[in-house]
């Protein structure tokens, strides 16, 4: 019975380190993606850089951190007028991960809209 007990809490830790090494970079990967999105709203609400401009340097930030994500997933939007408006930028992806005998796809939708205060 011991032995049963012994094999049985290895099974649990190794699945539990695998679990881990699969899905954390991913989750993290996702943390810093909405980091990025967040501060880029921040700052690019008092310029005047095109929509397209920021949509190309999330889109290049996305592809360092390889996230699975394509240009027209972006979605980002100026509301009012520059320095006195609001930003917006969403930009939703699915990752696939395949785990032994369960095949999970995973949803993210980093999002953010950034105020002026004036």
């Amino acid at each position: 019975m011991g032995t049963i007990k012994l094999l049985f809490g290895i099974f649990i830790i190794v699945a539990s380190v695998f679990l881990g090494a699969e899905l954390v970079p991913v989750y993290y990967a996702n943390y810093q993606f909405k980091d990025i999105i967040a501060s880029e709203a921040t700052l690019q609400t008092y310029t005047t850089k095109p929509e397209s401009e920021i949509q190309d340097g999330i889109f290049k930030k996305a592809q360092e951190l390889q996230i699975p994500l394509s240009k027209d997933q972006i979605k980002v939007s100026r509301h009012g007028t520059t320095g006195t408006g609001s930003l917006s930028i969403r930009a939703p992806y699915i990752v696939h991960v395949d785990l032994p005998g369960y095949p999970l796809d995973l949803h993210f939708d980093p999002s953010t809209e950034n105020h002026s205060p004036f």
